[in-house]
């Protein structure tokens, strides 16, 4: 007996789509922020270390290091300052103009998701359940 195949890959299970936004600003070829720097300082406002997020991204501490001095060069004001030493061995603060950075570039991938919710929607609609 013969069994009819679909040229289908089939889905063993289904999820929702996901659409998402990938905002990059470039200064030459150098990325000046990215996903992926938005997201490295929102793990250093959390954690308070460019250590502890790089841990929590996966990333090596030089890449996070080398990842935020990029941006603060990038700036005309710095995104992050470090404090070196003292009774807690120092830390890592997200500045306000750090802070501005997330929120605006947050405010950008809102922006944009609001204003193709439409096609979203419609793309949504012609993917296999």
């Amino acid at each position: 007996m013969s069994v009819a195949r679909s040229s289908k890959p089939s889905m063993a299970t289904s999820t929702k789509p996901r659409f998402q936004f990938r905002l990059r600003v470039y200064r030459d070829a150098a990325i000046a922020i990215g996903p992926g720097k938005i997201a490295l300082l929102e793990a250093i406002l959390q954690t308070g270390s460019i250590t502890a997020a790089a841990q929590q991204m996966g990333m090596s501490y030089r890449r996070a290091w080398l990842l935020v001095d990029e941006l603060n060069r990038s700036l005309r004001e710095p995104a992050v300052e470090s404090a070196v030493g003292g009774a807690r061995g120092g830390g890592t603060m997200v500045t306000e103009a750090g802070k501005e950075i997330i929120r605006r570039y947050r405010s950008i991938e809102a922006t944009a998701q609001a204003a193709a919710a439409e096609d979203i929607e419609a793309m949504t609609r012609m993917l296999a359940p």
